[in-house]
This record gives C-alpha cells, sequence and structure tokens, in this order.
C-alpha cells in the first residue's frame, strides 16, 4: 500500500514522465532485481545502429546522429571549367613570372589552353573595372588578378594597392564569379621576386590554385 500511495504521488508531482509497470524477465539468476523504465517524450529525430557487444554478446544500441553537409571545391574535376587572367604589365619583370607561375599550375591540372583568356592592362590600379567587365560577362567560372604594387617614398603606393584590393573584391561580389587577388604588395624588388619563383615560391601558381578550386565549387555546388 505504501508503495503504491508513494508511487501515485509521484505520477502527480512529475506528469511529464511516464512510469512503466515492472516487468519481471525469466532469468536464471534468482534475486535478480526489477527496474523500473522512465520514458521522456522528445521531437528529435535520430537513426541508431546495432553493434554485438564482444563481450557479453548482447546486442547494443548506438545512437548516430547525422553530421553536416559539406561542399568542397575539387583540383582534379576541372573539365569545362574557363578562366580569365588579367594581368598589370607594370613591374612586367615581376608579373611576367607570376603570369608564368599561373598558366602552368592551369596546365598542371588539365586546364586547356583554349579556357584560359589573358588580358594585358597598364597597372594595378586598372585590374578591377577588366575584372567586374569579365566576371559579369558570364564567359568565365574565375578571374585571376595578377599584379605587383612595390613601396616606394610617396603614399601613391597605399593608394594603388588598397584600391586594388578594394576593387577586385567588389568585382567578384558584383559579378558573381570568384574574382582571385593575386596582387603582390612588397617593400621592395627582391620582396618581390622572392614571390614570383624565388625562395617564398609563386604567388601566381597559388592563385591558379585558388581559382580552380572556387570555380569547382561554384559550378558544381553553388550554380
Amino acid at each position: 500500500m505504501a508503495s503504491t500511495a508513494a508511487t501515485a504521488k509521484l505520477a502527480h508531482l512529475l506528469p511529464s514522465l511516464s512510469l512503466s509497470t515492472p516487468r519481471f524477465a525469466p532469468s536464471a539468476h534468482l534475486g535478480a532485481s526489477p527496474k523500473n523504465l522512465v520514458s521522456f517524450p522528445s521531437s528529435i529525430s535520430v537513426s541508431s545502429k546495432t553493434l554485438v557487444s564482444a563481450r557479453s554478446g548482447r546486442s547494443l544500441s548506438v545512437v548516430a546522429a547525422a553530421g553536416p553537409k559539406r561542399l568542397l571545391g575539387s583540383l582534379t574535376n576541372t573539365e569545362g571549367l574557363r578562366f580569365a587572367v588579367v594581368v598589370a604589365r607594370f613591374n612586367e619583370i615581376v608579373t611576367n613570372l607570376l603570369l608564368e607561375g599561373a598558366l602552368e599550375t592551369f596546365r598542371r591540372y588539365s586546364i586547356r589552353e583554349e579556357d584560359i583568356t589573358v588580358v594585358s592592362v597598364p597597372g594595378s590600379f586598372e585590374i578591377p573595372v577588366v575584372a567586374q567587365k569579365l566576371a559579369k560577362s558570364g564567359e568565365f567560372h574565375a578571374i585571376l588578378c595578377i599584379g605587383a604594387v612595390i613601396r616606394g617614398d610617396t603614399t601613391h603606393y597605399d593608394a594603388v594597392a588598397n584600391s586594388a584590393a578594394s576593387g577586385v573584391l567588389s568585382a567578384g561580389l558584383s559579378g558573381g564569379v570568384p574574382c582571385i587577388f593575386g596582387v603582390l604588395t612588397c617593400d621592395d624588388m627582391d620582396q618581390a621576386l622572392n614571390r614570383a619563383g624565388g625562395k617564398s615560391g609563386n604567388k601566381g601558381a597559388e592563385t591558379a590554385l585558388t581559382a580552380i578550386e572556387m570555380a569547382s565549387l561554384f559550378k558544381h555546388h553553388l550554380n
């Protein structure tokens, strides 16, 4: 009687819990104590898998939640991708090396030459407007923007570098096509040459790799 009253009182205090009647399962072990089963209502949908315990041989239910969907551009699935390269002639001793690095990377990743268009402009300041025009043409999957701005004794360096960076970003946003920033901003010529195939690698090649991955991402997942 006391146990019944306690159960009724518990059910009154916790109306959201469902108390099941204790059940005794046949067992070879006498004295096994029954357990109350308490169920909690839930609206969460999860999948479960059944595993077998190597120790006891009994089936175990393991709840597995679904993971997030992940989108990623490919460096191997490059068929049909088309690219434009906008390259500044100013400081061409550097920009020519950057362009060569980009074109070599395209060849290495099976981009056909007929799918690459190179557009030459006077300097890095002129890159963004051309990149925007190419992006809006709908003919290319990504635009590479290659240039070299080297610091001098005036503030002209800061103006050109900042304008090139913000302009390339704006071109990509307005055109809806990845515009990859490959303009070097260096303190001196030695620093620029080191980044154009010297001991610091070739930033033109890195720009091409980024362009391939972004073009693939847009074409196969974000189109």
